[in-house]
């Protein structure tokens, strides 16, 4: 088998191939042949109900998952073809931010970000701390290296795990619901930082998130999912015109969300 799909002259960073996935026996289908590319360079929100495959779609592209039937292509190699260490050198071309930061709780700020380069670099500590002191310069963090992650506010927090996903220069930068349980504060933060990594870097970055109002503002392409199904793929402004039941009901939704905000609060 080659290592990229012959038909595509250029193909993306990541594409899934008519990809179906089932539990429990077959019982529960979870993606029903989702086909979808996500373009070099760009910033691509995955949006979708709560249990519409978001996250099991994020498994298949780092190869934690294998699809039932179908193809999962990331940097030009078939993901259900790899194993062992091939798969864990190649998952190399990843950066990931969790959804909490998973940031380690007895390392200081430095130790967190400085991590993966003490794990997988020969590189000198002078080069170490110098890259690590300039990449979370990028988003914003200046000082407080020796802090440690309960001394940190959850904007914070989202900083030094973006700063540790990036510091390898990753090609994909994966977001797993980056905004979701934050403050309103918090999320304006995150959303701020991920708007400074696609001006700054050149990554072609998958979110996967139920986060209308930040897609809408940040993303180059927008797929939804439902019921397994990729039932749109366009940019914001195509989303907003949909007609498919489930996007509109998340749009209205959302605008209910947001007329209750804005009444005034009665005395």
């Amino acid at each position: 088998m080659t290592d990229a799909p012959a038909k595509l002259e250029h193909p993306p960073t990541v594409r899934l191939d008519k990809v179906f996935k089932s539990f429990r026996d077959g019982k529960d289908q979870v993606l029903r042949g989702v086909s979808l590319d996500f373009p070099v360079g760009k910033l691509t929100y995955i949006l979708g109900s709560s249990g519409a495959g978001k996250s099991v779609m994020l498994k298949h592209i780092m190869g934690l998952l294998k699809p039932d039937s179908g193809e999962v292509w990331v940097a030009g190699k078939n993901m259900s073809t790899l194993e062992g260490a091939a798969l864990a050198t190649h998952r190399k071309v990843f950066g990931i931010l969790f959804q909490n930061a998973a940031l380690f709780d007895d390392m200081t700020v430095f130790e967190n970000v400085a991590f993966p380069l003490w794990e997988h670099s020969k590189m000198s500590e002078e080069a170490i701390e110098e890259k690590v002191k300039k990449t979370l310069g990028i988003l914003g963090f200046v000082s407080g290296f020796d802090k440690y992650p309960n001394e940190l506010s959850g904007g914070m927090r989202k900083r030094v795990g973006l700063a540790r996903a990036i510091i390898r220069e990753p090609s994909i930068l994966l977001y797993d619901e980056p905004t979701t349980g934050l403050d309103p504060v918090t999320r304006k933060t995150v959303d701020e930082l991920i708007e400074t990594l696609k001006r700054e870097l050149t990554l072609t970055s998958i979110v996967i998130s139920h986060d209308i109002p930040s897609a809408l503002l940040l993303a180059d392409q927008i797929a939804f999912l439902n019921k397994g199904e990729i039932v749109f793929w366009g940019t914001p402004a195509e989303l907003r015109k949909s007609k498919h039941e489930a996007i509109q009901g998340f749009l209205e939704a959302e605008e209910r969300a947001w007329s209750v905000f804005r009444e005034p609060v009665k005395a």
